[in-house]
């Protein structure tokens, strides 16, 4: 069990109340995605369910809320997943965290290699249209004590795997179908 954190001295733009987690969306039906960008079962779902999720954000049926973790920092030479996880809220005040998820990704380094390193997570962020503002944020780990953080409310809250989906607070296997499923049922619940 992760010791109680207090909240970091700085979380990123558009981080929700608790500061655990990067704001989406306004919609009615609040979901949230625990990731890790160490994490190739989190790439595999993003690749399957981020459309799906960005559609109902867009639509305006889904509040989602992204909780990057630290989880796997162990499976790097370099603490990859806080580092990635940092720079993400880096991407979320220079208002490119969707973006900036999406290439971390699609540019994932192997479990047990060293990761990528902060120049090459700045040259991704660069290549989205992030700035010399983010660069300076990574560089200075403005936000290097953030994904613990995340990571310690995510074991308060149960969350021990990623990813893991909860819809209205409840667990949903990280499925397109089956989220899909749990957000018509919440609306038609009248969330």
């Amino acid at each position: 069990m992760y010791p109680q954190m207090p909240l970091p001295a700085q979380v990123p733009a558009d981080a929700n109340e608790e500061g655990d987690g990067i704001v989406i969306g306004d919609g009615p039906v609040t979901t949230d995605s625990y990731i890790d960008f160490q994490c190739p079962f989190c790439r595999m779902f993003e690749e399957a369910s981020g459309p799906m999720l960005d559609g109902m954000v867009a639509d305006g049926r889904i509040t989602l809320i992204y909780h990057p973790m630290a989880f796997l920092d162990a499976m790097s030479t370099n603490r990859y997943s806080t580092r990635a996880s940092a720079a993400s809220g880096c991407a979320s005040d220079g208002g490119k965290f969707s973006e900036y998820l999406y290439t971390l990704f699609a540019n994932q380094p192997s479990e047990g290699g060293p990761g990528l390193s902060d120049e090459e997570l700045i040259a991704l962020g660069l290549q989205i249209g992030l700035t010399d503002a983010f660069a300076g944020c990574v560089r200075g780990g403005v936000h290097l004590d953030w994904p613990p953080y995340v990571t310690a409310r995510a074991a308060e809250r149960g969350v021990s795997t990623t990813p893991t989906v909860l819809v209205e607070g409840v667990v949903v296997r990280p499925h397109p179908g089956l989220i899909r499923t749990a957000v018509s049922a919440a609306l038609h619940s009248g969330v």
